[in-house]
């Protein structure tokens, strides 16, 4: 089912493109308007408005986290005094992203890069040109400069997320779901904003298992149209069961 999902996603996004309308700027610190306001004119209302989305999906993600915060809890824990050995710094890195339908939340991770240089939305100048350029086109580096060795680990394991458990336990993140993105990575969704803002941010997702910073910025837009388009429980669990299976190939991942 998930894989007719994403091979299908080219005629998902020409009927979203028919029934979308373009999203106005997003200030930082500021809850944009309600997705229903923004796609008032679309013809069916989406899964992720649902009862079962609303309530059935939350207590899913509460169970789940639940379940696994005692190992979490050690991770993080072991991780941390590792972080705290091999460099200068904080145990865990915070930054605002931008929630389900607009709402601002700042994220928990653990620190991966050097410290003094987490200000990285202004750090582009210790760039080259080249990746000035990559950096404006996917948000991420390749091979980025200010990231630590056992960052580099942590990045490519995905097991920097693991305190995002936190987020999900204050309602804020799903376990699955589009990938949190910044206020300034919102206009690169254009007229397909909408459909981000009508879901609450995940751990993992269809971007994740299927190639996460291997694949363009755009089809990681269509891969988000196409789950908040086609969300079922079913396709949750499907990709739950993918993400260990794509976290030890770490395809895309730095």
């Amino acid at each position: 089912m998930l894989s007719n999902t994403v091979e299908n996603h080219d005629h998902r996004v020409q009927s979203a493109r028919a029934r979308t309308k373009s999203v106005r700027s997003f200030q930082v610190g500021r809850p944009v308007r309600t997705v229903r306001t923004v796609r008032a004119e679309t013809e069916r209302s989406l899964p992720t408005e649902s009862r079962l989305y609303q309530t059935g999906k939350r207590l899913f993600d509460l169970m789940l986290a639940l379940l696994l915060l005692p190992l979490t809890v050690f991770l993080i824990a072991v991780l941390g005094c590792a972080i705290l050995l091999t460099s200068r710094g904080p145990v865990f890195f915070r930054q605002q992203r931008v929630g389900q339908n607009g709402k601002p939340f700042r994220i928990w991770k653990l620190r991966t890069m050097h410290a003094g240089e987490r200000a990285w939305v202004r750090g582009t100048a210790c760039f080259s040109e080249r990746e000035r350029a990559e950096w404006a086109m996917n948000h991420k580096l390749r091979n980025d400069p200010r990231i630590t060795k056992l960052g580099r680990i942590l990045r490519a394991s995905s097991l920097d997320e693991l305190p995002q458990i936190l987020n999900i336990l204050a309602g804020e993140m799903s376990f699955v779901g589009p990938r949190p993105v910044t206020a300034v990575e919102i206009p690169k969704y254009s007229e397909y904003a909408s459909y981000y803002l009508a879901a609450k941010p995940g751990i993992t997702g269809l971007w994740q298992v299927s190639g996460r910073s291997s694949l363009p910025y755009d089809m990681r837009v269509m891969l988000d149209v196409s789950y908040v388009s086609n969300w079922t429980m079913a396709m949750d669990l499907s990709i739950l069961m993918q993400t260990p299976r794509a976290a030890i190939r770490q395809e895309g991942a730095y």
